[in-house]
Formats: structure tokens, sequence, C-alpha cells
């Protein structure tokens, strides 16, 4: 340490959120309906995989509210990153 100044890194999770998120949240959601994992936030963007009806997905952060940036925890594509259409993704109730 030199002059008192200590840099910090930010945080693993804020530091890998895509650019084009812009409402960053945390939520566990299910699919509605059988829907594409994208790799962007759109329906030009590569599809990664589809997602069953009831796969859960983990939601990170939304673009306004169109697009949902995450992480799928359940199902075939366990573990992947990637976007899903917002609208068809509904909150587990607890």
């Amino acid at each position: 340490m030199i002059g008192g100044a200590v840099a910090v890194a930010p945080s693993a999770s804020a530091a890998s959120l895509p650019a084009a998120c812009n409402l960053p949240l945390t939520q566990t959601k299910e699919a509605s309906t059988s829907v594409n994992l994208r790799s962007g936030p759109g329906t030009s963007y590569t599809s990664l995989g589809i997602l069953a009806t009831g796969v859960k997905f983990t939601e990170y952060c939304t673009k306004d509210y169109a697009w949902s940036y995450g992480k799928v925890t359940s199902g075939a594509n366990k573990g992947k990153l990637g976007w899903v259409k917002y609208s068809l993704l509904n909150p587990i109730e607890s």
C-alpha cells in the first residue's frame, strides 16, 4: 500500500454482467412455455438451446424488461448463461 489507497476490484457478479444489462436484479423464475436461450437480447441472436416448460432460470438482470439475462438452473441446459424473453418467464411463488 502506497499513500494509503487500496484498489478494490468489482464483485465477480457485477463484473460479469453483459453491457446490455440495464436493470440488475436476482430472481428465480421458470419458463412458462418452451423458449430459446439466446446469446444476446433479441431473436436475431443465436439459440444456445431450448428451455422446456418449467425449467428454472436465475435472472441476474434485464434489458428494458424485454429480455432477461441469467443462468439455467435445471433441465438439459443446466449451467448455461444466456438471454430469455422476459414475458416467457414466471416468478416462482414461495
